[in-house]
């Protein structure tokens, strides 16, 4: 299968990035502009001053596109004062309209906000001049507050309402920004899926090069960056390099296995000329020796065929092998669970399943099976009633050869090759099997394979 970067001239990590980080830069910028060219300047709040004198006289203006103003007793002046050419002929003329001293008149300016764009003001005047009549000249432009003095001392104040949500430039601003998002997420969508997929793709032949070392290789791209392409040919060679040393090492000992039949065989001719008493123990450490060399030829040859994967569903696969191993007076039973269904070797995981089922009923006296799914794996446990085992023996028991019973004799068990098929074989599938003693006695085999 053709990776989905394969097909052209590969590029740099760091010229892909850089193109994305450029793109990024060359789009903000090109909406930046736009907006400022195209959206006209925002006209803040502004305010006659005969709508400032209608709400002191308690006659609320009509405002449509502004804010309401708000009339309010304080006790204090406001402050701090508004400076400015045109403020002493403000205050005049709203002192005259409200037939107050000019003294008893403040404007001030709590947070004035300075406006640089002389667009603003011609926009300010052709709309005073669009709304209302006469043309007035003096305006005042929020925030500010309006102070008239009472006769007790107190001060009616006039200011604008304070604002709640957007006003109509900042939601045109948010749609262009939200617009922009999404015309430009299709693409840092692109970039982003192109340069994580092949990091997939290493993580799955990573976890596929775990299971079986003969696995397929990574194909070299053409699309792929070119520290991605660099990486693959590394993995690949490395792959190479595994295959071959389990290769070699396991040839190496299929054929000493296979050589020690030859002096084997020159023994048994040679113990024919010793004395009775002596020729029938020497003869059994021969049959011994021989069935070792059978079973490390057996495993050597399980562990260097091709592994066949298939869909197998795990109860029906236990339920037959309890069925198999029942009719020959054996006690073992698999309990109902979960239908799971992996990818997996059929024969490997039927001799590993074996091996436990006959342990149990070998040391513990019956062997109860169940499967049952938890996350993304598959768990089968075998239980026995027998004494289990040491909690230092928990991993030696899957060494080759190892055997807690030290006789070799076939009435007390094999020689020793049982649990490290078992383990081969689960982490051949990309799990693993451990042992574990129960608190009410007995032992458990747990064996976990990857959905």
């Amino acid at each position: 299968m053709r990776p989905p970067w394969s097909g052209r001239p590969t590029a740099s990590l760091f010229g892909r990035l850089l193109t994305l980080i450029g793109i990024t830069l060359v789009a903000s910028q090109a909406i930046i502009l736009t907006m400022v060219f195209v959206l006209p300047p925002p006209a803040p709040d502004f305010y006659r001053l005969s709508e400032v004198a209608q709400t002191f006289e308690g006659r609320a203006p009509t405002l449509t596109e502004r804010r309401p103003l708000e009339l309010k007793i304080v006790d204090k002046a406001p402050a701090p004062a508004m400076e400015g050419l045109m403020v002493p002929n403000m205050r005049a003329e709203l002192a005259r309209e409200l037939g107050v001293a000019p003294e008893r008149v403040v404007f001030a300016a709590p947070s004035r906000v300075k406006v640089s764009d002389r667009r603003v003001f011609r926009i300010i005047r052709d709309r005073m001049a669009r709304e209302g009549g006469e043309r007035e000249d003096h305006f005042l432009i929020a925030p500010f507050d309006v102070g008239v003095q009472r006769p007790d001392g107190r001060w009616n104040l006039v200011r604008p309402a304070p604002r709640i949500g957007l006003d109509a430039w900042q939601q045109r601003l948010v749609w262009w920004l939200l617009l922009s998002a999404l015309a430009l997420a299709p693409v840092a969508y692109i970039f982003a899926r192109r340069l994580a997929e092949p990091f997939q793709l290493f993580a799955d032949a990573a976890e596929r090069l775990g299971r079986d070392p003969r696995g397929a290789r990574l194909p070299v791209s053409l699309k792929g960056t070119a520290e991605i392409n660099v990486a693959v040919s590394a993995f690949n060679e490395m792959q190479d390099r595994l295959r071959r040393y389990v290769e070699d090492r396991t040839a190496m000992v299929g054929a000493i296995a296979h050589d020690l039949r030859t002096p084997l065989t020159r023994l048994r001719f040679r113990i024919e000329n010793v004395p009775e008493e002596v020729r029938a123990k020497m003869a059994g450490d021969l049959d011994q020796m021989e069935e070792m060399i059978s079973a490390a030829l057996t495993f050597v040859r399980d562990a260097s065929g091709p592994a066949e994967r298939t869909p197998l569903e795990l109860s029906s696969l236990l339920e037959s092998i309890c069925d198999e191993m029942a009719e020959t007076g054996a006690d073992t039973q698999a309990a109902l669970g979960d239908k799971v269904v992996i990818e997996g070797d059929p024969v490997a995981l039927r001799r590993l399943f074996t091996n436990l089922l006959e342990n149990a009923v070998k040391f513990g006296g019956r062997a109860r099976a169940r499967v049952y799914r938890d996350g993304a794996s598959a768990y089968v446990e075998i239980e026995d009633d027998g004494p289990g085992i040491p909690p230092e023996d928990a991993e030696r028991v899957f060494e080759p050869f190892y055997r807690r019973e030290p006789s070799r004799s076939r009435q007390t068990g094999g020689i020793g090759l049982g649990l490290a098929v078992v383990r081969s074989v689960a982490r051949g599938h990309g799990g693993d099997a451990v042992m574990i003693n129960r608190s009410g006695g007995g032992l458990t085999a747990r064996v976990q394979l990857p959905l």
